[in-house]
């Protein structure tokens, strides 16, 4: 049986639905990539420019921080300039927060362990309902409340949970719940830990990510570790890739481990042997191209390319479209069957020609109007 890949993945865990700007997050809705901007803000015309940067590469919210009443300033303008939703991030300063709300951010990240008393959250939370704006609240282990950390000894998840049920709490006091949680830290079993009891604990979306994951290579490895064992268990709502670098590199990683762990598939997944001295065709050649031919396909779709005889033909079959090679020749499957024949300088064309019939059969049976 052929296993299609979904845009969304079964089993996802019920949430609030939340609005943020022209998205919603929450159950029933795509899982969205979002990222950071590294700039000075005030500095407008350098965070527009990353900001372009990230909209090219697919990122679908964009967070830039406000430390300052100058940062502040660009909200308005940068809100009119970008096609993707606006987070605003703010720290220590609740009325950071205020004023991002009043200049039209969609939606403010506040960490309540170091934006002040309760009252300010509260002054946080009645602004944001006045203005349709979303929240989010961020708990990370490295600003864990001290009460907390004394009674815990240590940022434990238990610690990360109880700090991030007690925010919620002052949600639920005020009536609000247009609020989206995460609880990050840099330890993965940490993470999973928490987010998998505070998964249990609240119907709120949550976002997912390790923090300060690192830089690029193990960086991604450990997102894909964290991040992804969470999405297979139907967890999480929108996630952001923490890479040291330019902010739209976090962008394809993202998606990545969205389509890795089936829970949103934004492009076709490319499946091929390892390295192997059964190999008997120039593999590395043959995905290359495909991979470069397949560049801003969006069909969710799972091809492999095979080359020796052993798992070849089984493994083939089993995705929508696949080629089992191996002597200069290929056998050429789809949905399962095997369609016919071919020599291996022709197996690109002939896989791509299959990708172009099944885009086609689907838009033809796509409903009127959609």
């Amino acid at each position: 049986m052929v296993h299609s890949l979904d845009l969304e993945r079964s089993g996802r865990r019920a949430t609030v639905s939340v609005r943020v700007g022209a998205l919603v997050i929450g159950s029933g809705h795509p899982i969205c990539v979002q990222s950071m901007t590294n700039t000075d803000t005030a500095d407008l015309d350098a965070t527009l420019r990353q900001v372009r940067a990230l909209e090219d590469a697919g990122c679908e919210l964009i967070r830039v921080t406000v430390p300052n009443r100058a940062a502040a300033a660009s909200i308005k303008p940068l809100r009119e300039a970008m096609r993707v939703p606006l987070i605003a991030d703010v720290h220590f300063d609740f009325r950071m927060a205020l004023l991002a709300i009043e200049a039209g951010a969609h939606k403010v990240r506040i960490n309540p362990g170091n934006i002040g008393s309760k009252e300010r959250v509260r002054e946080v939370l009645r602004a944001a309902r006045a203005a349709g704006a979303a929240l989010r609240i961020g708990v990370n282990s490295g600003s864990v409340e001290k009460d907390l950390l004394k009674k815990h000894g240590w940022p434990s998840p238990q610690a990360l949970v109880e700090s991030t049920l007690r925010h919620l709490e002052t949600c639920r006091e005020e009536g609000f719940d247009q609020v989206v949680v995460s609880i990050k830290s840099t330890d993965v079993r940490t993470c999973l830990t928490a987010n998998r009891l505070l998964a249990a604990r609240t119907s709120f979306p949550l976002h997912l990510g390790i923090t300060e994951a690192g830089l690029p290579g193990y960086g991604a490895i450990k997102s894909a570790i964290g991040i992804g064992a969470l999405l297979a268990e139907g967890i999480g709502d929108t996630i952001r890739v923490s890479l040291t670098g330019p902010p739209e590199a976090e962008i394809p990683v993202a998606f990545d481990i969205l389509k890795a762990a089936g829970a949103r598939v934004t492009s076709p997944e490319l499946i091929s042997c390892p390295t192997c001295g059964r190999i008997d065709i120039d593999l590395e050649k043959l995905m290359a191209e495909i991979a470069e031919r397949l560049r801003g396909e969006t069909l969710p779709i799972r091809i492999a390319v095979l080359g020796c005889p052993v798992n070849g033909p089984g493994e083939a079959a089993e995705a929508d479209i696949g080629i089992a090679g191996g002597g200069g020749m290929g056998v050429l499957y789809r949905g399962g069957r095997a369609v016919r024949k071919v020599r291996e300088e022709d197996m690109v064309d002939a896989l791509l020609e299959e990708v172009e019939k099944l885009k086609r059969e689907q838009e033809q049976d796509r409903p009127a109007g959609r």
